[in-house]
């Protein structure tokens, strides 16, 4: 089954302390937070099913926040992160509760996923903290509360990197600059989709937005790389850079 790609080249777990940042609380949630407590500037990274604990996604929110960002990465899991060596919660029974659940919203009358919702708290709280811009990357599973985000004026800059469950729908509803990074080996969100997107956001010329699909890699591959593959760490070096660049061109 295509899902089955969120669950391949899990992270190491470390038994030590991970990243020059600390575990806070923002919005009700526990956080790994990085970064100048008071820039102006802020990024939400939204972890894929492995949660906010990987070493290699706070490795990366060192990175962004060494250019000057104040990073949150959020526990949308409330401490429980898939695990794939828990034979009682494959990927499909983990999914009945932390899946994209979505809810009625009565007062617009549309879906909204649950990660959605407590996004919308850690965004706030940042706002009240006197944080005037905001740019989001969603990785997996955290694309799709991204492009939640994206479709209002609660973020400034998205970034999708190998999204699951992004539709065109999605796409067409952005309003926030919007950047998709995908892998050519992804049965998650396949090239054939990806162009769907790119010809959808070449039409919306109100929409700062692209599509680049990296050759020769896999679903996850921004932040489940294998240290060894050179090939692989250069593709996410890449696109990584490119996040940078989408947030420094749109949030400074």
């Amino acid at each position: 089954m295509s899902e089955t790609q969120c669950c391949e080249n899990p992270p190491t777990p470390s038994t030590m302390s991970v990243g020059m940042g600390c575990v806070a609380e923002i919005g009700g949630l526990k956080a790994y937070v990085t970064g100048p407590p008071d820039a102006k500037l802020a990024v939400l990274l939204v972890s894929d099913v492995f949660g906010y604990e990987a070493p290699k996604l706070r490795k990366l929110a060192d990175k962004v926040a060494s250019c000057g960002f104040y990073v949150v990465v959020p526990d949308f899991f409330y401490g429980d992160p898939y695990v794939p060596d828990n034979p009682e919660r494959p990927i499909a029974v983990w999914r009945q509760s932390h899946g994209t659940k979505y809810f009625c919203h009565i007062t617009c009358h549309s879906c909204i996923c649950k990660g959605f919702e407590d996004a919308i708290r850690v965004v706030s709280a940042l706002r009240s903290e006197g944080v005037s811009a905001i740019g989001a990357a969603g990785f997996c599973w955290g694309a799709k509360v991204v492009v939640e985000l994206g479709k209002s004026d609660y973020i400034q800059a998205a970034v999708l990197l190998h999204p699951s469950r992004v539709t065109v729908e999605d796409i067409k509803e952005v309003k926030a600059p919007i950047a998709v990074s995908g892998a050519e080996y992804d049965k998650l969100s396949p090239p054939e989709l990806l162009k769907q997107f790119e010809e959808i956001l070449s039409a919306k010329l109100e929409v700062d937005g692209y599509v680049k699909i990296f050759a020769g890699v896999e679903h996850g591959w921004t932040v489940r790389y294998k240290d060894k593959d050179e090939a692989v760490v250069k593709s996410a070096e890449e696109a990584h850079k490119d996040m940078l660049d989408w947030f420094n061109k749109h949030l400074k």
